[in-house]
């Protein structure tokens, strides 16, 4: 009875004939005081247990997600000629960087139900379970904070920079800013058939202040006190010297 279950499940479950085999370039980014960017390589291959379908359209997305954060996000209006902040919700959750590179246009590459599913592009991510939340629903102020992230190279969608090569080795670069919040950027990759996700494969990318941003990182957040003291006597120390300069000079 039980070899006959096993039989039927192994019948009723397809055997999985892709599968995504990739690597980081680099698994530690070290934010120094000369750090101004980086750039990761993402690679690997589609291991087959079978030959390759040519009847279906083949797709690799990529998507590398930052440490989450919670922001205000503020609308301006105009009153009596002045811009002010008029209004403004709290976001919990926002992925403080997040890109999606594909092999092929997005809207061939995946369809709207799998992006529902997977939350894969950048808006879909913004609004997943568990994810981005808003105190209360309103679309544009996510537009907002999408073009903002955007502008400010937080938030990229590059179509056909995964370089595919004869349907089995791929292979993208992915910019990192130079603000980046240190903590642990998640990187998934994802297969697609005629839209549809058949495969995925997750990985960690580590990214840490070193030296002089470690050491002023660390006294801000865990002696706030200490750090705001010595903020205030840098301050001062640099008015007065800056001061004396001047007084020397018109000498």
């Amino acid at each position: 009875m039980i070899r006959a279950i096993l039989l039927l499940l192994s019948i009723a479950l397809p055997a999985r004939a892709e599968e995504i085999v990739a690597d980081l370039s680099q698994d530690r980014v070290s934010i120094s005081t000369s750090f101004d960017g980086s750039e990761i390589l993402i690679f690997g291959a589609i291991r087959r247990d079978a030959p390759r379908n040519f009847d279906t359209k083949m797709a690799i997305l990529i998507t590398v997600a930052g440490p989450r954060e919670d922001v205000a996000v503020r609308r301006k209006d105009r009153v009596m000629g002045i811009w002010v902040n008029a209004d403004s919700v709290e976001m919990e959750g926002v992925p403080s960087f997040y890109a999606v590179a594909s092999s092929r246009p997005i809207a061939e590459a995946l369809s709207p139900e799998e992006d529902l599913r997977w939350r894969i592009t950048t808006r879909r991510a913004l609004s997943a379970p568990g994810g981005a939340r808003m105190a209360r629903k309103d679309p544009d102020f996510l537009n907002a904070l999408v073009r903002v992230n955007t502008d400010a190279g937080a938030y990229t969608t590059s179509e056909d920079a995964v370089d595919l090569r004869e349907g089995t080795l791929f292979s993208t670069k992915i910019a990192l800013p130079a603000a980046l919040t240190e903590g642990n950027y998640t990187t998934r990759i994802y297969l697609t058939q005629d839209g549809r996700v058949t495969d995925s494969y997750a990985t960690a990318l580590y990214v840490q202040k070193v030296g002089l941003e470690r050491w002023l990182y660390v006294l801000a957040h865990e002696q706030p006190l200490i750090y705001g003291c010595l903020s205030l006597f840098i301050a001062v120390a640099a008015g007065w010297g800056a001061s004396a300069i001047f007084r020397y000079t018109r000498l």
